[in-house]
């Protein structure tokens, strides 16, 4: 039987509940859960194990979270157009001139926070060693040909958004995005997550537990398809997080590490107005914009309708995630997530190493939402 460490008021106790059935199914190895409301921490638990040690999953466990790492690269270009280093509305060429050729003179950036620039892959596959160089990537997407006409579909972007949002930082703030996150970000909220891992924390981190499909094969596609295009434009199967050059390299799509506490840590500023404990990263109009929906139309690699705001999922209004309107989300590859309910002053995170195939949430991520709405009285 699992035990659970960490602390939960006892208002969340089906938090707690929901968290180590996940455990009795046999559907996890090592996790960690939070919440936080008003920015105060309500739940933050782990139990289980890493997996190359055997040892316990701890306080300080980290782990590879996939494209949850989407939320904080979205973060970091809230923060830009908050200081008015950056406009939405823009095209990309005005910052990245470069990015212009081949058709995509008309891209705008919000395009690139909404997964619609027409470049949801490499134009050539590549191999990951490739992909934590940051220059050669970049230049392969200014480089490219759309493959549809940006603006009119969404696709989603799983590598190149970060790509994309990385070249876009660095042009108007010099930094790369994960210097920008860890000084900007991380570091003033005491956040323990990492776009770019220092090898001085290596000894805290759980080894995923990969799926047994890589990512190209998780959808079944024609093989001519944008879809399959995107996954085998750099083919990941789970097991390259656990390397050296992994952890090192910044890839702010899908490389970020950390923990259900640090996800929530850093999504409570979102959920707060901006401020969280007198540290003030945003204004509470530049989150609202986030909210507002940019495309509907069925996502041309996902094959369904995704409501994209401003670099974050936004809810359905037909099949909510949450009950609350104002609510900001994205999940990674095999399972973890980040809610950010904007009505409730709320975070929702979770990270584990037990790998599920999919690359849109998982149930037992969904237990979680639904026991924090349960608690709550509003499920």
């Amino acid at each position: 039987m699992v035990l659970v460490s960490g602390i939960c008021e006892e208002k969340f106790s089906l938090v707690s509940d929901a968290f180590k059935s996940n455990f009795d199914a046999g559907d996890e190895l090592g996790a960690s859960a939070a919440v936080t409301v008003d920015g105060k921490s309500v739940v933050d638990i782990w139990a289980g194990s890493r997996i190359s040690t055997g040892d316990e999953w701890r306080e300080d466990t980290i782990v590879n979270v996939y494209s949850t790492t989407k939320t904080m690269a979205s973060m970091c270009m809230l923060m830009l157009a908050d200081r008015g280093l950056i406009d939405f509305a823009k095209p990309v060429r005005d910052y990245w001139p470069e990015f212009a050729a081949n058709g995509k003179d008309e891209v705008l950036v919000s395009h690139v926070m909404s997964h619609q620039t027409g470049c949801s892959g490499f134009p050539q596959t590549i191999t990951t060693a490739q992909l934590y160089d940051h220059d050669f990537c970049a230049n392969l997407l200014a480089e490219m040909t759309p493959w549809w006409k940006p603006g009119s579909a969404p696709g989603y972007h799983a590598i190149t958004q970060g790509t994309l949002q990385g070249e876009l930082l660095r042009r108007v703030d010099g930094r790369t995005l994960g210097k920008f996150f860890q000084e900007e970000v991380a570091a003033p909220l005491g956040a323990d997550f990492h776009i770019g891992l220092p090898s001085t924390e290596y000894d805290r981190v759980a080894e995923l537990d990969p799926p047994e499909k890589s990512i190209d094969q998780i959808v079944e596609v024609e093989p001519d398809s944008i879809a399959a295009k995107t996954f085998k434009s750099c083919v990941l199967d789970g097991t390259e997080t656990g390397t050296t050059a992994w952890r090192e390299a910044e890839i702010p799509a899908a490389g970020g590490i950390g923990n259900a506490r640090s996800i929530s840590r850093v999504h409570s500023v979102l959920a707060c107005g901006g401020t969280v404990d007198g540290i003030s990263l945003l204004k509470q109009e530049t989150i609202e914009a986030a909210l507002t929906r940019q495309t509907f139309e069925r996502d041309l690699v996902l094959g369904l309708g995704v409501p994209y705001g401003m670099g974050f999922g936004i809810n359905h209004e037909k099949l909510p995630l949450t009950p609350s309107a104002r609510t900001l989300y994205w999940f990674g590859w095999g399972g973890s997530m980040g809610i950010i309910d904007l009505d409730e002053r709320l975070t929702i995170s979770y990270a584990m190493n037990k790998m599920a195939s999919g690359l849109v949430g998982d149930t037992r991520a969904f237990n979680l939402i639904a026991a924090v709405y349960a608690a709550l009285g509003k499920a």
